[in-house]
């Protein structure tokens, strides 16, 4: 397993962990993929499934990185707080490696989400900061709030097929020294990611380097410098399977064939400003989603 610093932490993480979405492997999974070296795992309050993180970590709490993220209806300083205590409680740990800002809620200061985060990391409770789902904008403003830390990432959806990152986020994160937590690295449904490969240039790169589509797939994402892949694997076969992606890189040919070949979606400017602005919509609703 290749392994990456986090930010400018001088913290380094494995270029593949786990997430841990929609997740029903239980405790095994999760133990494995320690063993195999992928010690990177990522869970939310929102996702359900901080119990079973906790379980899985709790004889190999020193070996892991665990990564949480607090929903936006929680961004309230006494709120967020309280938030950090229950996932500090589900996750069965005295501590949070990384507390991540799931989405924006633009109903909430910054100012006062920003200084809850801070003082969870002075008083020991969280190691580092970071965020899910923001802009560049959204993540300069945050990062203005803070006094004595640095936000060291940003969550972001990343795929051979889903490439907004790559339009502006991606190069500002590599000059600020931000790592990009790359979740859904497969499309959500690796069938998705096999729809676009009209020309099964896929299979043709497998077939040359001896590994596995999946493997090729995740294997083109985590050769950006400052990107770490967190895919779901629900079963011990496909934990091995996207550990065994990391320690090699394709050729340059290689990369730049699946670059040019695979289709891709990158919404632009005005897009990502509309999802942005039903978003505020929808919290300002009283739907702090």
């Amino acid at each position: 397993m290749n392994f990456k610093e986090l930010g400018n932490t001088g913290v380094r993480l494995p270029e593949i962990g786990f997430g841990t979405w929609r997740y029903t492997g239980g405790v095994g999974p999760l133990r494995k993929a320690i063993d195999q070296g992928a010690a990177l795992i990522d869970t939310a309050e929102a996702y359900g499934t901080e119990e079973v993180v906790g379980e899985a970590i709790r004889e190999y709490r020193s070996r892991v990185f665990v990564a949480t993220k607090v929903s936006p209806r929680n961004f309230r300083r006494s709120d967020l707080l309280r938030a950090a205590e229950r996932s500090l409680e589900r996750l069965k740990t005295s501590h949070i490696d990384l507390y991540q800002l799931h989405w924006p809620n633009y109903t909430v200061p910054m100012e006062e989400t920003m200084a809850a985060m801070e003082e969870l990391a002075d008083a020991g409770k969280i190691r580092f900061i970071g965020v899910s789902n923001f802009s560049v904008r959204e993540l300069e403003q945050a990062q203005a709030m803070l006094s004595g830390h640095r936000i060291v990432s940003n969550q972001l959806r990343y795929s051979l097929i889903e490439r907004t990152v790559e339009r502006d986020m991606l190069d500002y994160c590599k000059r600020n020294q931000i790592t990009v937590l790359a979740f859904s690295p497969f499309g959500e449904s690796f069938s998705n990611i096999q729809a676009a490969d009209s020309e099964k240039v896929l299979a043709k790169v497998a077939a040359a380097t001896g590994r596995t589509e999946a493997q090729v797939a995740l294997n083109w994402l985590i050769a950006k410098d400052n990107v770490v892949a967190i895919p779901k694997a629900s079963t011990v076969q496909h934990v091995i399977e996207d550990c065994e992606a990391s320690a090699w890189r394709l050729s340059a040919s290689q990369y730049l064939l699946l670059d040019a070949k695979i289709r891709f979606k990158q919404r632009g400017h005005l897009q990502s400003a509309a999802r942005r602005c039903a978003r505020h919509l929808l919290q300002l609703a009283g739907r702090q989603i």
